[in-house]
């Protein structure tokens, strides 16, 4: 199905998005606006910065995450923004990933001051700003209401920035409500050695994740302890590498109650992995995490 856009004297078709993935992709002097009925257009619109313009607006944040695959930021279009809005209270995951190379861009939440606009009376709630091309990230447990996400380019970049972004919502003090988002936060690279890492978790910043790989012959045991407050772990291989939790992508899960500490043994095949550290209460811990590699006889 195809829907014939007339912008700045030509005429051209462009189809109809009905899935729940978006990708923008820019002609000079025209960028895409995505309509509440899902229909992605090609119109010249003015400028975020003086408009403060959302681009999509997503309504209810789903559990399932909701991707924006290579948009575009330039020095002209410097900002995106994405409205959501959670009825209860939720843990809200945001996700930046694959910024282009030699370039930047920052992610910042806001939440709606009741006007129902995107404007300058809006509260900032929380921001992700690492350096260069890291991944930026958010999660954190939030009251119902309408919340605005800006993607914005960081003008210490030489060009156009592109990135993707995903954003879900979980549920709090439940093993359901581990984050489906998989940005790189901690690279531990290859375990070729234990590793001890000490981090906290909170409202304000619900996981953890940590990435590391195993080679051949390697294995490893992963301990969570140390713990105030109850929190879970998971080990996730991101078999298509789409940076989401897909359905088959959980390798295993550790979710005893109360500060007991939360064991996955005996990882022992070769690849790559994602572990996640997930507030249950909600209450603040401290916490260790020790992997304790060893090496195998297989592959």
């Amino acid at each position: 199905m195809f829907r014939i856009i007339v912008a700045r004297d030509s005429i051209f078709s462009v189809p109809v998005m009905r899935s729940r993935t978006y990708s923008k992709k820019l002609i000079p002097n025209l960028r895409v606006v995505a309509t509440r009925e899902r229909f992605v257009s090609q119109a010249l619109v003015p400028s975020k910065e003086s408009k403060m313009t959302v681009y999509d607006n997503i309504g209810v944040l789903p559990a399932t995450p909701v991707t924006y695959n290579d948009f575009n930021l330039n020095v002209l279009d410097p900002t995106d923004v994405f409205e959501f809005r959670i009825d209860t209270t939720q843990n809200i995951n945001l996700s930046l990933t694959d910024i282009s190379a030699g370039d930047d861009a920052d992610l910042r939440l806001y939440q709606d001051n009741g006007n129902g606009f995107f404007d300058t009376g809006d509260q900032l709630v929380d921001f992700s700003s690492r350096g260069n091309n890291q991944d930026d990230f958010l999660n954190r447990r939030a009251d119902a209401g309408t919340y605005f996400a800006e993607v914005r380019r960081f003008s210490g970049s030489s060009g156009d920035v592109s990135y993707d972004l995903a954003l879900s919502a979980t549920t709090p003090n439940s093993t359901s409500g581990f984050s489906n988002l998989l940005p790189r936060e901690f690279a531990l690279g290859d375990l070729s050695a234990d590793v001890t890492r000490f981090g906290t978790i909170s409202n304000t910043n619900t996981t953890d994740t940590y990435e590391f790989s195993l080679g051949f012959f390697e294995g490893v045991n992963i301990t969570l302890s140390g713990l105030q407050s109850d929190a879970d772990i998971r080990l996730i291989a991101d078999y298509n590498n789409n940076r989401i939790v897909d359905a088959g992508e959980e390798v295993a899960r550790s979710t005893s109650a109360g500060i007991t500490s939360e064991v996955i043994s005996n990882t022992n095949l070769s690849g790559n992995y994602f572990l996640q550290v997930n507030q249950f209460s909600s209450t603040q811990t401290a916490y260790t995490l020790t992997f304790d590699q060893f090496t195998t006889t297989d592959a």
